[in-house]
């Protein structure tokens, strides 16, 4: 099932350091994934859901701090936001058919937030800046 939006366009490389370019080929969105002269195409779905499933991983055991230092940063801190944050990480596949604004894209790549894949669309790892404090 492909998406309507690449995620993670302009943030994902090859283990090579090949940029990962964005195309269209009928209604789906594809990561063109550079193999030496051949250029594999795969559904921008595959890996933007690796990469959310790894984020959600990476999040789950420090969910508490992660709501916290959200309802921290929007100003808000009441019941209701902590339950639409719980259910925003819970849903974090919506962001398949909602995207990611341009200007958190550009921030992440500002900050450092890389995704590696191999030629296969596998996400090899995700480089992230190191943040010694989820409250912070």
């Amino acid at each position: 099932m492909s998406s309507e939006f690449a995620l993670f366009e302009g943030l994902i490389s090859t283990e090579d350091g090949e940029p990962v370019e964005v195309t269209r080929i009928g209604d789906t969105l594809i990561y063109v994934v550079p193999d030496a002269d051949f250029m594999r195409h795969i559904d921008s779905a595959e890996i933007d859901r690796q990469v959310l499933r790894i984020l959600r991983d990476q999040l789950e055991p420090h969910r508490d701090v992660a709501v916290e230092a959200a309802m921290k940063m929007i100003g808000r801190d009441d019941l209701f936001t902590k339950a639409m944050i719980d259910a925003s990480i819970d849903n974090m596949e919506q962001l398949l058919k909602r995207g990611i604004p341009e200007g958190m894209r550009a921030w992440l790549g500002m900050t450092g937030f890389k995704v590696i894949v191999n030629y296969r669309g596998q996400v090899v790892r995700v480089e992230q800046p190191k943040q010694t404090d989820l409250g912070e």
